[in-house]
């Protein structure tokens, strides 16, 4: 079986399968019961080619706009703007002198001309009522009239499919179509032969059962569809910062307006279409919608900014012109969720056993209603009615054919794929409250395989909350841990040492310092960027004061591949200064001056250098971040367009921040490596900060290797294969360095490979890696574009939680499917071999079409419900991960599918050849004693089975069993259900009530299975 799914259902991936993967397993399974809840969580290939096709006219027509914007600009500077446009009367009522429709045009069609008929930005500005510095005023009548005239930010969605549409897609199952059909003709010839209410049992019976698998269907199928859209409302959750009121404050984009000042930085996604207002080194990535992967400049001349387009490099603050289904990016969305996500590796492959079981099931179906047919036939030859058929004689027939359908019911496993659905979606539920938000279905599964997990060392293994502790100034190392400390350094550094550092600090930040509207004062940024700032605070700066002393004329953002930010500013008189700060050793390594103790400036010796050096190295080895900042004097020829120089630096100081490691990352590594899993850090911190850090977690240990990136991207492809499998540690390290480590871990040694990520430039790795980990705090918005699960607390422990829930998801899809293939092969071989020897002559079946409907409703739903939301426990995080290569239906599973089936089946042949001197059944009701004998002792061998199954190698089922509330409800009622069914339910589900005698002897029968399976699993076999 396995090399069959590996054959026909193998080609679909956890990420990124090409659609002929996807089309090819649809068109193996052919024929199934009902599309409509089997494919409900695939993807609609047909949605997805019309989406591609309106994604590439898209991109057609903006490229067209943005080419026709560009060649018009040399003609249009020196033109007079020209005024043909009409406010609308309802805008100009509320106070407007532009209408939505109208900016949606210009902005999409990048329309410089009627930017400039406009005003330019400070036109639009003022048309729309809004303020560059002090943004939306928040009177909320206002905001209510802007939102009514422009919009809201949010795009179109399906609506919610209520309880009733789920029941309406459960009765499209065309096997209980056609049992319906019999149950009407079953009720028709039953009354007119035998009157009512007695000729109708049957009949209504079928009808009672089809209702009941309906509307539990149904139920499942909703509350996943609850599940699915309250873990949509939380991936949705997206905040930017923006100024409104004159105070700036972080805001759900879905809450932005028209004239909304959004301030944006690298890695950020634009919120909604607008103009750019002012801002530094502006690239933006417009691939999205454009299909152009050479990023744009964005500035004034060019201001056009375009939904769901990326920041590549820079910031700037942006005027909001256009919102929601007025973008382009509004449009394309819609599209695109109507062609819904990729179905997942396991979903495809439990498709290819129900279609393999299906096929088997039909063959069964069509043998057992021949026999049964061909029995009637004999009798009715034997007796010499051939031709004289009665009502009777029908309605046995149409048994026949219904139980043939409900063999087709029973023995098609359609809830297989859909049971890795439910638990898929109680696992997303449950990871929520353990603050793991996963982005794509397939990442909970993939992750239970997963054996290396690359991480972050910055807010993942530790807690991101940095504070400078230890400055080396004028070459003199200061404690600075204390308020105290910090507050009479100034005093022990000459006065223009102080105000060099503070000039440094305030001007070169992509942080800023802001009122609140509570008024008290708030430091925004990285966490980096906080601490530098809170030290420059607590040395006596005047954040405000710093920067109005001087004009920012370039700013070159903190680059993860350049490792260094750089800034020009104007000085008051006129002179240009360069200040730059970044990684300790590359900073250092462009300076050739440095600051004494005595404020001047002096060349740069080796002594000194040395003691620097020295310095980095002792603070990294006290697991400090180290960071330098230096400064140069620019020539008066500079401009905005020329490169901030690169070296000829005067070393203002070296500063040490301490980021603690997170409690509990020892504990959770420690894990990890009982499970088999690899940890590594990949950092781009100085490599002794880097290893102190790693020796504190407990990842770099005795015989690992630490490697810094340069000397990794220099090693040729034999070095690297003996020793990526050493490195727990690499520093320094640049994007394409963790890109590289990746990709090497997932082809060339077959792991299954998990990353975390934070920064824009972390996205390829990320999407190289079987399970992208973004950080919700610390990420950008492109980072977590890329990811698969965004990790909402940063911390690594919840990403040892995420393997334990993928691992659980995956175990718990094994149980369900060992269980389900049980009854499966049970039923099977139960009615082939049962009817074809022994029932031949008295042609009648061993169990109903109503009571295998109530075995089919127990093994699929109910089972699915039981064994598929198992919580995980401590021991799953002590097996050895399954990898890559690890086949679904292991030989341990067969094993107890085997050893259960066969003694269930011998069970039942027993029973039927021997039942009534067992029990010392008499008279002429004993065979309908007898068959609700089996059918109690084969619903019962089911419940205890579906306990056994809770474990597939481990003899103890019952520890944990009261944790799981769903477990307990469904045996429960499925108990107390059965024995309404016998009791009271006979004229309809051809039952009689069975004594109390009888009722032991048929659990104790079923209980049987547990000590049994208990010796299976004694029986040694390969666990592959």
């Amino acid at each position: 079986m396995e090399s069959y799914l590996k054959e026909n259902f193998g080609g679909v991936k956890a990420k990124h399968s090409s659609d002929e993967a996807l089309g090819r397993w649809r068109n193996v399974v052919g024929v199934v019961k009902n599309p409509t809840r089997r494919f409900r969580f695939t993807a609609n290939l047909d949605k997805r080619s019309q989406a591609a096709a309106m994604k590439r006219s898209n991109q057609e027509k903006l490229r067209v706009a943005v080419l026709v914007s560009k060649a018009a600009l040399q003609f249009i500077h020196g033109l007079p703007p020209q005024a043909d446009y009409t406010v609308p009367a309802d805008v100009a009522a509320a106070g407007f002198g532009v209408c939505a429709e109208e900016m949606s045009s210009v902005v999409e069609s990048h329309d410089i001309k009627r930017l400039k008929a406009h005003g330019g930005v400070e036109g639009v500005l003022s048309k729309l009522s809004t303020s560059a510095s002090d943004g939306l005023p928040a009177s909320a009548d206002k905001l209510a009239a802007r939102q009514e005239l422009f919009g809201v930010n949010r795009f179109a969605e399906a609506e919610a499919r209520s309880f009733w549409v789920f029941v309406w897609e459960a009765l499209q199952d065309m096997t209980l179509m056609i049992l319906a059909a019999c149950a009407l003709v079953s009720l028709l010839v039953g009354i007119a032969t035998e009157g009512w209410p007695h000729g109708a049992h049957d009949g209504l019976g079928i009808v009672a059962s089809i209702l009941l698998v309906v509307f539990v269907t149904a139920t499942s199928d909703y509350r996943q569809s609850l599940q699915f859209k309250d873990l949509d409302k939380e991936k949705k959750k997206i905040t930017v910062q923006v100024t409104r009121s004159g105070f700036r404050q972080k805001l759900s984009i879905y809450d932005l307006l028209a004239g909304d000042i959004v301030h944006l930085s690298i890695g950020d996604q634009v919120p909604a279409d607008g103009l750019f207002v002012s801002g530094f080194s502006l690239l933006i990535n417009e691939s999205s919608l454009t299909g152009e992967s050479e990023p744009v400049a964005v500035h004034a001349e060019n201001p056009f900014l375009l939904s769901g387009t990326k920041v590549q490099d820079g910031s700037c603050k942006m005027l909001v012109t256009t919102v929601g289904m007025r973008t382009q990016w509004g449009k394309l969305m819609a599209t695109l969720s109507e062609g819904g996500d990729d179905e997942t590796p396991l979903q495809v492959k439990l498709n290819g056993v129900a279609t393999i079981i299906g096929k088997i099931g039909l063959i069964f179906a069509v043998v057992t209603f021949a026999v049964l047919t061909q029995s009637l036939f004999w009798r009715k030859i034997s007796d010499g009615s051939y031709f004289s058929w009665t009502g009777d004689d029908a309605l046995e027939l149409l048994e026949f054919f219904a139980i043939a359908v409900t063999i087709v019911v029973v023995a098609v496993p359609e809830g297989l794929p859909l049971a890795v659905t439910l638990s898929l979606a109680f696992a997303m539920k449950k990871m929520m409250n353990d603050k793991a938000l996963v982005r794509h279905l397939a990442a909970c599964e993939t992750m239970g395989s997963a054996t290396s997990i690359c991480s972050d060392k910055t807010g993942t293994l530790t807690t991101n909350h940095m504070t400078v502790i230890k400055a080396c100034i004028c070459g003199k190392v200061k404690d600075v841990s204390s308020s105290s400390e910090t507050k009479t350094l100034p005093t022990e550094l000459p006065s223009s040492v102080v105000a060099m550092l503070l000039q440094s600090i305030f001007n070169n930040t992509g942080g800023d310092v802001v009122m609140n509207q509570d008024g008290k004062r708030e430091i925004l940024g990285t966490p980096t960027e906080t601490a530098i700032l809170e030290f420059g605070l607590s040395l006596g700066g005047d954040f405000s004061a710093v920067r109005k002393a001087s004009t920012l004329v370039k700013v070159e953002p903190f680059n993860s591949a350049k490792k260094r930010m750089g800034v020009v500013i104007q000085l008051p008189g006129g002179a240009l200064r360069a200040h730059c700060k970044g990684a300790s050793e590359i900073i250092l390594a462009s300076c050739t001056k440095y600051l004494d103790e005595h404020g001047n400036v002096v060349p740069l010796d080796g002594a000194t250098l040395d003691h620097l050096k020295a310095t980095i190295d002792s603070f990294a080895n006290e697991a400090l971040r180290t960071l330098c900042l230096a400064y140069i004097d620019v020539d008066g020829g500079f401009s905005a367009n020329d490169q901030i120089p690169i070296d000829g630096y005067t070393c203002i100081g070296i500063v040490g921040i301490k980021d603690p490691v997170r409690p509990g990352v020892k504990e959770s590594v420690a894990i990890c490596r009982s499970a088999g899993i690899t940890v590594r850090m990949v950092t781009g911190d100085n490599i002794n900060t880097a290893k102190a850090i790693a020796r504190e977690c407990g990842i770099l240990t005795e015989g690992g290797v630490a490697i810094e990136g340069p000397d990794f991207r220099v090693k040729g492809e034999e070095e690297l294969h003996e020793l990526i499998p050493k490195i727990q540690v690499m520093a320094r390290s640049s994007p394409l360095d963790k890109h590289t480590l990746v990709k090497h871990l997932r082809t060339t040694f077959d792991e299954v490979v998990a990353v975390t990520g934070d920064g824009t430039n972390d996205a390829p790795a990320l999407h190289e890696a079987d399970i992208g980990l973004a950080m919700g705090i610390a990420g950008t918005e492109v980072a977590k574009e890329s990811a698969d699960v965004i990790i909402l607390d940063d911390n690594f422990s919840t990403i040892v939680t995420v393997a334990k829930w993928g691992r659980s998801v995956y175990i718990n899809i094994q149980k369900f499917v060992q269980f389900q293939l049980t009854v499966n092969v049970v039923a099977l071989i139960l009615f082939l071999t049962v009817l074809v020897l022994l029932l031949v002559d008295e042609g009648s079946a061993p169990l109903t079409a109503v009571q295998l409907l109530w075995v089919n409703m127990i093994m699929d739903t109910l089972g699915a419900l039981a064994l598929a939301t198992e919580p995980p426990n401590n021991e799953l995080m002590k097996r050895t991960p399954v990898g890559r290569k690890g086949n679904f239906i292991s030989n341990v599973m067969w094993r107890n599918i085997m050893g259960q089936a066969i003694y269930q089946f011998l069970v039942i042949w027993y029973l039927q050849a021997e039942g009534k001197w067992l029990f010392g059944i008499e008279g002429e009701n004993s065979d309908l004693v007898l068959n609700t004998i089996i059918f109690n002792c084969f619903v019962f061998c089911q419940v205890f089975n579906e306990v056994s199954s809770r474990e597939m190698e481990r003899i103890n089922v019952f520890e944990g069993i009261l944790d799981n509330n769903v477990f307990a409800a469904v045996l429960g009622s499925t108990v107390v259900f059965q024995f309404i069914i016998i009791q009271f339910l006979g004229n309809f589900a051809n039952t009689t009530p069975l004594t109390f005698t009888q009722w032991i002897a048929s659990i104790f029968i079923g209980f049987i299975g547990m000590p049994i399976a208990a010796v299976v699993k004694m029986v040694p076999v390969d666990s592959a």
